[in-house]
């Protein structure tokens, strides 16, 4: 769904780079990107949303060019959930911002209306549609953003830290909408920082250090690399950490699975 091949970046044009020559395909697993701050994350979605611009090689999401497409042109393809929801919510009631997207992709408004309630619906905020968004609690914001993105049906799906602010309850909203898309066969990518919900809900796990790619493979593998992952300045999920110490050979990712390797 997305090939990125020899691609580097720098903010200051031939300065130091912030990414430097990336090679990665994207199919239909899930995927975590995972690393330090300042490890070019979030540079790399932005280069894919096509809200930057490579300084050297190149973007194909399905047929088209990133670097040849307006970011309104990949708004049907690929949606972004930042990682602040304040630098995305601008419009008036709750309702108005998850319509917005489908409205500017020249939607009628009978049907972006049901799709942004069916949305709203999924991440448990169509009791406050007219309610204005900046009155919204940080947590309920970041469910707005993510509802305003999964109504846009786009093949592709990018959340920066959606776990932030999120009690368990947000937490599990987010683990079946992710659940959702997968079954529709949409592209789930993710930044993230919280270890555990990777490990509970990602196929795959890319390891970004100092703008390059350092790991890349199933979650359970990459986890497994311990001495990589501490090069990364990554810790591994609590629950395998805690498997690790009690000596359990495999490389385990959930608390179901240590109480069953526990019981043999």
């Amino acid at each position: 769904m997305i090939k990125v091949s020899n691609l580097s970046f720098s903010y200051t044009g031939g300065g130091v780079p912030v990414l430097s020559d990336i090679n990665l395909e994207f199919d239909q697993r899930t995927t975590a990107i995972i690393g330090q701050n300042g490890a070019g994350k979030t540079t790399f979605v932005k280069l894919l949303k096509g809200l930057l611009k490579a300084t050297y090689g190149e973007i194909l999401i399905g047929e088209y060019d990133v670097k040849m497409r307006t970011a309104a042109e990949l708004a049907r393809k690929i949606g972004l959930v930042f990682q602040n929801p304040n630098d995305q919510i601008f419009k008036r009631t709750v309702l108005d911002e998850t319509m917005f997207g489908l409205l500017n992709i020249k939607m009628g408004r009978y049907t972006a209306e049901k799709l942004a309630v069916e949305a709203l619906e999924l991440v448990g905020l169509d009791d406050k549609l007219s309610m204005n968004p900046h009155d919204l609690s940080l947590s309920e914001k970041k469910l707005l953003c993510i509802a305003s993105v999964v109504a846009m049906d786009t093949d592709i799906v990018i959340f920066d830290e959606p776990t932030i602010a999120q009690d368990h309850a947000g937490k599990e909203i987010i683990r079946r909408i992710i659940q959702k898309l997968k079954e529709k066969n949409k592209l789930v990518l993710t930044i993230i920082h919280d270890m555990d919900f990777v490990a509970e809900n990602f196929d795959r796990t890319i390891v970004f250090n100092e703008g390059k790619v350092l790991l890349d493979g199933s979650t359970r593998e990459v986890f497994s690399q311990k001495d990589v992952l501490e090069e990364a300045n990554v810790e591994p999920p609590g629950i395998t950490q805690l498997a690790n110490r009690l000596g359990l050979k495999n490389t385990i990712l959930t608390v179901d699975e240590f109480l069953h390797e526990c019981a043999k």
